[in-house]
């Protein structure tokens, strides 16, 4: 049995597919804080069709959430905790989206690609986390 100190080295290739997904998933998530600090329409809007005040406060405190949540996942030391803290703000998402009856492969489970994204970008590149959620043949 490995432990977390025995952990077997990252391949380089697995090492840079992490570091792409994660970085895509952090563009993504830039991007998705970055548009509800703005007072733009299609974010309030949006708010509203799911059934949320259509504010701008609102929005830009769900904004500020993710960035400071994609933050803390993009800073190696913290990229854990960032990843517990994003999967629970998914979390939340996809809960709403079930209550408003969203389309499933689309808006349901998009949160839950998203999560994998960030689960699987910090497995491919993290031994102790591979020894910690090890798969199996």
């Amino acid at each position: 049995m490995t432990t977390l100190d025995q952990t077997a080295p990252v391949s380089r290739a697995a090492l840079w597919a992490g570091h792409i997904i994660s970085g895509i998933l952090i563009l993504f998530l830039i991007f998705d804080g970055a548009i509800k600090l703005l007072p733009l329409d299609i974010v309030t809007q949006t708010m509203a069709q799911l059934g949320y005040p259509p504010t701008a406060d609102l929005a830009r405190t769900l904004g500020i959430l993710t960035l400071i949540c994609t933050a803390l996942y993009a800073i190696p030391r913290t990229s854990i905790l960032g990843a517990i803290l994003l999967t629970g703000y998914l979390g939340g998402a996809i809960a709403t989206h079930l209550r408003v009856e969203s389309p499933l492969f689309s808006h349901l489970l998009f949160g839950v690609y998203l999560g994998l994204m960030a689960w699987g970008g910090l497995w491919l590149r993290d031994p102790k986390l591979r020894a910690l959620i090890p798969l199996r043949r």
